[in-house]
């Protein structure tokens, strides 16, 4: 575990209460993640509850806290699916993890299928979990499940028919701490934003202007103490343009009718997970209880993002050596990134004229009134 402070209460457990309501949800068929909010409980916490001895459907191991090594011992395992979440969007994808490396508390995962840029900071408990499947003739689900301090999922690791569960098996072992205790506390309030008043809105412009690398964007809204959105509406019309909440359909939908090859992160509070290249199956579905999704449901990727929850859309604009690079960011309600989109491209290239060409295409939100809601 790391050192991150918990300065807000822990969660009570009463672990053997716990599984038995947790395995009830599930019969009934709610995700793992849901059930755990109908428990009023984190999922990190949830999970943990399921360490030690019992009879129920969930087996926990709690894991060292060697991420990276853990990360790269996932190679010898073979395909395995990385799932990254956040509140309303999920990031599948299927291959093999190779390439990882970390500077300080920052690490990259770097091959196509499996991209990750991770935050290990933000990594507070890790667990190997195995949940036997309700029908006896089907296998168990086995997965790797990481949490921050707050019980909130930052990355998972899922089994496929294709790993190899000996090499994975090894990994538990060799990585296993059965006497971990994970404990996890209450979220702190979320901070408010600034006072646009107090922010340099013309330091602000001039410095976007300068910009010659994507990175450079984060040190520079820290600089000036300005939150993503609110620096968007401040280099409003120059830099950014809002978009209708509708244009995330409309955005993947283009994509896949004009061969546009993209790339789509996603964020959880300790990794970013992206997937580059082309989108095919588009699925849109809702639900009875007003919940509706969309979907890219293609081998080796899904995503799936709640429309539903959707609160802002924006163009971005960002000059870089390369020239603009443009991205399509969503927030939901609670001004949370949900998912950026841009198009496919490398280092020391011109961004896809396709995707500029997509972009541009997609309807602009012109009411003043709209845009200040």
């Amino acid at each position: 575990m790391n050192k991150e402070s918990m300065t807000t209460p822990l969660y009570a457990v009463n672990a053997r209460q716990v599984r038995s309501d947790f395995a009830q949800k599930r019969r009934s068929g709610l995700r793992a993640k849901d059930a755990a909010q109908a428990l009023g409980l984190p999922e990190g916490a949830v999970i943990a509850a399921h360490v030690g001895a019992h009879d129920l459907p969930l087996t926990v191991v709690p894991l060292k806290n060697e991420w990276l090594d853990l990360l790269k011992a996932l190679k010898a395992c073979g395909t395995v699916m990385a799932l990254t979440r956040n509140e309303s969007t999920v990031h599948e994808k299927t291959g093999i993890y190779q390439k990882l490396s970390a500077q300080g508390q920052i690490g990259l995962a770097l091959s196509r299928e499996i991209d990750l840029r991770i935050f290990f900071a933000h990594w507070h408990a890790g667990f190997a979990v195995t949940e036997m499947a309700a029908n006896p003739q089907r296998p168990s689900m086995h997965s790797l499940q990481f949490f921050d301090a707050h019980g909130v999922a930052v990355h998972k690791v899922f089994a496929r028919e294709e790993t190899d569960l000996a090499a994975w098996n090894a990994l538990v072992e060799r990585f296993a701490q059965p006497q971990a205790d994970a404990a996890f506390c209450h979220a702190l309030p979320r901070e408010s934003s600034a006072d646009d008043a107090t922010i340099d809105r013309e330091g602000l412009r001039a410095a976007w202007a300068a910009m010659q690398d994507t990175h450079e964007f984060f040190d520079m809204l820290k600089r000036f103490g300005a939150e993503r959105q609110q620096a968007f509406r401040m280099v409003h019309g120059e830099f950014t343009e809002r978009l209708p909440n509708s244009t995330t359909t409309q955005l993947l939908n283009h994509a896949a009718l004009d061969a546009v090859s993209i790339m789509v992160f996603v964020p959880s509070p300790g990794c970013i997970q992206i997937h580059t290249g082309p989108v095919h199956n588009i699925q849109p579905l809702d639900t009875p209880s007003g919940v509706r999704w969309i979907n890219v449901m293609d081998p080796g990727f899904n995503l799936h993002l709640r429309t539903d929850l959707i609160g802002a859309t924006w163009v971005v604009h960002k000059p870089t050596a390369d020239g603009i690079v443009t991205s399509v960011e969503v927030f939901d309600t609670h001004g949370d990134l949900m998912a950026m989109f841009f198009g496919e491209r490398k280092p020391g290239r011109p961004e896809l004229e396709s995707w500029r060409d997509l972009v541009a295409r997609l309807p602009r939100v012109l009411n003043a009134e709209e845009l200040a809601a």
